[in-house]
């Protein structure tokens, strides 16, 4: 059963309106931290695990020079270090400090007390059945990306073959 155009259209703008409250929220939840928001997210993504810049901008949806100099950013503060990559020295693997891994800790543990701050009036119920909601979108916009991308690069495979053949 599919997503009718009005309900689709609906969606569309309670997305834009939560990317936009949860944005002003995390820029007024973030003064007097020395990480602004872009760098909180960039320090969340590295702590998941030691990675390749290049692969941490294409999860961030950057370009490769602008997660270098958030990366630049967090090795000044203290927060990440980079070493070479020993399967291709030419790369660089970023990595939180332990520095790094208080603060992400600190951080987290704010915006869950913010949030629970701001959902008082919500029960828990309420809390778990958006968070199931909001992993499937997730879930199903990510799953539609990759699609996406391999059908990009399918085709686009197809045609040098085509070309080449």
């Amino acid at each position: 059963m599919a997503v009718e155009p009005n309900t689709a259209a609906e969606l569309v703008r309670q997305i834009f309106d939560l990317q936009r409250v949860v944005r002003c929220v995390a820029v007024s939840n973030s003064r007097g931290l020395e990480a602004g928001v872009a760098l909180q997210g960039v320090l969340r993504f590295v702590g998941e695990r030691e990675s390749r810049a290049t692969h941490l901008a294409a999860r961030l949806g950057v370009s490769a020079p602008v997660l270098s100099r958030h990366i630049a950013e967090l090795e000044e503060l203290g927060l990440v270090h980079r070493r070479p990559d020993p399967d291709d020295g030419r790369a660089q693997l970023v990595a939180l400090t332990d520095a790094g891994r208080a603060k992400l800790i600190e951080i987290e543990e704010h915006r869950v007390a913010t949030l629970q701050e701001f959902l008082q009036d919500w029960s828990q119920q309420d809390a778990e059945e958006t968070a199931k909601v909001l992993s499937k979108l997730a879930e199903s916009l990510r799953e539609s990306a990759r699609a996406t991308t391999a059908g990009t690069i399918t085709a686009t495979t197809q045609r040098k073959e085509q070309f080449i053949g």
